[in-house]
């Protein structure tokens, strides 16, 4: 958005913002089509958008919201229902209207192509229901219509503005004739009852002939609005008192218009009545005179007022009372926040990164000279610098729901286009991770929910016979543990055949055929490259291609992907990810002199390696703690395979856990916890087996992030290696 000018980019990221609610309130309404307040949300949206275009001068978007926008007013009228086929519509509509913005976006200058026009054309008529060529686009003037107009359809005789005469004593003296005044309201509807009173009117000795004695009180349906009524009064207004009630339906409509009013920015009761058209200027500036007026202490509020004096109904006053709090609680909300660019907040956490490095390099000088009045000074700054890290960091953590979010408009298009029932549900939503993190699995994402729709969920029919429900579910869950989020993608449909599984495996060469596999390694068969138990490929998810690729880009974020399934019952596919990739804590060993970085949330315990309590097993590399059977990895070895070296100093062993796998690492010496700052190795050094990543050190010494996945796999072989996958590693 760099090429365009601030106003529109601001403009830009408010119509995202609202096409997305507009979009998750259109598939909410498909489960509840009769839920006020997504149909109210979807209006709102195409209401605004059309008044924001409005004002940069994009008519051809202002034509096309009004006509989606008039629909939808039908809808929330009760005109209209709510089906499967008008949510279609509508979602389509959401995507034109995301088109012809951004062609005006970064073509201000340019028309709007036929291509575009013709599909506007095509997608009214849709709504509509006339054809493409008589339908067209809306006039101007049409465009630039009143939202607030009053609905076209007469008032029940029965459901009547109720006005309310009370001529001064000298209005006859001043020319004023009150019956000239009830004809010409006939020109605008139709008076069904007249009411004269005369509460003033004195004994027959005392009364003057050139005094007005005379109240009316008129029932009038019409479908003019309030200041038309008024107006017909002008000129008595200072000779009269006059009150005009609205009729019940019309408080409905007012009710209606108060909830759809935009919540922008704090108004005045009186303001926000004026502007549904409940008030006029009049009223409220007479009804505000009265209070200034009024000397009392105790001075009614303006609603009360108005509802006293028989000028509005009370729960119209009471509905514009609550818009006007939400609005207030909306605003003070929206006051807190500020929009960042994703660019600063990342070099400000790269700065908190360098700033971690420097703070490491003082502490070691701190200690090396022994600088002990210099001590108190080094441990504030260092925890001044934790804090610093962790509040960087968190600025950058989002709820990973919206992204679920985002699923449920690919569950609706890709079940329809199946001819499948389908529905989503998602839970752990409010778990946050890094937006680095979120924005990279996005795509494995996608990719999981497709091959689940496709592959994982049968047909109602197929169903039916299987004894399901017809409607299958997918299920999105997130949740944290031991530093990390696990994201999970669940289906109820038929499962993986391991049967299958190992006999494309087979047949692609990629185990041996009497190999013996446990049961996660065959569901883990699915990953490698074009292994795919489907017979016929689809457009959604092909023949296997791609399942590796989710697992080599869940890797590069320093995660892991699993699979476990019951055939007939459903498959669940587990994705374990680090919440950042900038900033870690980290626990630092070290083996035949060189030091590693582990994870420090997947560190569950150290102990002494040599101790007669363990039983171990140097020949398959399994040690006995406390009971459990834990396959161990010597890292000096492993990483120093053509140097001896000989195990007789003290060793430890660091028990690491990832996911529910369990390990020991075997190191020479332990350094403790250590503020890791994670710095990519390159490409030349991205494939190294066992390492994640590299830090920098106080000292200015690299140390390397260990891959405790990829170790503990490699630890497993050790133990059993007839078990092992060839590209487990």
């Amino acid at each position: 958005m760099s090429d365009i000018n601030p106003a529109l980019e601001t403009f830009s990221q408010e119509v995202d913002e609202l096409l997305a609610a507009m979009e998750e309130a259109l598939l909410g309404l498909e489960g509840t089509p009769d839920d006020a307040d997504c149909i109210n949300s979807i209006f709102r949206a195409m209401h605004t958008i059309k008044g924001s275009s409005g004002l940069f001068g994009f008519d051809d978007v202002v034509a096309f919201t009004h006509e989606a926008e008039t629909v939808l007013d039908r809808v929330r009228n009760g005109e209209r229902a709510i089906d499967a086929e008008l949510v279609s519509v509508l979602l389509a509509c959401k995507d034109h209207t995301a088109q012809i913005i951004q062609h005006f976006l970064f073509n201000e200058d340019e028309p709007l192509p036929e291509s575009l026009h013709q599909q506007s054309r095509a997608l009214i008529a849709q709504l509509t229901g006339q054809s493409a060529a008589v339908g067209g686009m809306p006039s101007t003037q049409e465009e630039k219509a009143d939202h607030f107009e009053v609905d076209d359809n007469t008032t029940d005789s029965s459901d009547n503005w109720v006005i309310s005469l009370a001529f001064k004593q000298n209005a006859l003296r001043n020319g004023m004739d009150p019956l000239s005044f009830i004809r010409y309201l006939q020109t605008l509807g139709k008076i069904n009852e007249v009411i004269i009173t005369m509460p003033t009117l004195p004994r027959i000795e005392d009364m003057d002939p050139e005094d007005c004695y005379l109240n009316f009180k008129i029932a009038f349906s019409s479908n003019a609005d309030k200041r038309t009524i008024e107006d017909v009064f002008e000129f008595a207004e200072d000779d009269c008192d006059i009150t005009i009630l609205p009729p019940n339906s019309r408080q409905e409509h007012y009710l209606q218009l108060l909830a759809d009013l935009p919540e922008d920015q704090v108004k005045r009761l009186g303001e926000m009545l004026i502007e549904i058209g409940a008030l006029t200027e009049k009223e409220v500036a007479h009804t505000l005179n009265e209070q200034c007026a009024d000397d009392n202490l105790d001075t009614k509020p303006l609603g009360e007022m108005l509802v006293d004096k028989n000028i509005l109904q009370q729960p119209v006053v009471e509905q514009a009372l609550k818009k006007q709090e939400a609005v207030k609680q909306k605003v003070n909300k929206e006051s807190n926040y500020i929009r960042v660019d994703a660019a600063k907040l990342g070099y400000l956490i790269n700065l908190v990164g360098e700033l971690v490095i420097s703070g490491a390099a003082m502490r070691l000088m701190v200690d090396k000279h022994g600088l002990s009045d210099v001590d108190d000074v080094a441990s504030t700054m260092s925890h001044l610098v934790e804090d610093i890290r962790d509040t960087a960091l968190q600025l950058r953590m989002v709820q990973i729901g919206e992204t679920f979010t985002r699923f449920q408009r690919v569950v609706h298009d890709v079940s329809k286009e199946l001819g499948k029932q389908i529905q989503l549900q998602i839970t752990g939503g409010e778990s946050e991770l890094d937006k680095t993190v979120v924005e990279k699995i996005n795509d494995p994402l996608t990719h999981l929910v497709r091959n689940s729709l496709d592959h994982g969920i049968e047909t109602p029919a197929e169903r039916l016979r299987a004894g399901k429900p017809e409607k299958g579910t997918i299920q999105l869950n997130a949740y944290h543990d031991s530093g990390r989020i696990v994201i999970q993608i669940s289906d109820d449909g038929k499962g993986l055949d391991p049967e299958k599984i190992v006999a494309k495996a087979v047949a692609k060469g990629l185990v041996k055929q009497d190999q013996v596999l446990s049961k996660s390694e065959i569901y883990h068969l699915i990953f490698e490259p074009g292994l795919s138990t489907k017979e016929e490929a689809s457009n959604l998810s092909g023949r296997g291609v791609g399942m590796d690729v989710v697992k080599r880009n869940i890797e590069a974020l320093r995660g892991s992907v699993s699979v476990d399934s019951e055939l007939g019952q459903g498959t669940t596919v587990t994705i374990h990810l680090p919440l950042t990739l900038a900033i870690i804590d980290g626990f630092m060993v070290e083996a035949q002199k060189e030091r590693y970085i582990i994870p420090l949330s997947m560190v569950e315990e150290c102990v002494e390696m040599n101790s007669d309590e363990w039983q171990i097993d140097d020949t398959q590399h399994y040690v006995n703690l406390r009971g459990q059977v834990l396959p161990y990895l010597r890292l000096g070895d492993f990483f120093h395979k053509n140097k001896k070296h000989t195990h007789t100093q003290r060793e430890s062993l660091v028990v690491v856990r990832f996911g529910e796998a369990k390990a020991g690492f075997v190191v020479d010496e332990l350094h403790g916890e250590n503020q890791t700052v994670i710095k990519p190795l390159g490409k030349l050094f991205e494939n190294l087996n066992g390492i994640g990543g590299a830090t920098v050190l106080g000292s200015g010494d690299v140390a390397l992030i260990l891959d405790v996945q990829g170790l503990i796999q490699h630890a497993k072989k050790q133990v059993n290696p007839t078990l092992a996958l060839s590209s487990s590693v």
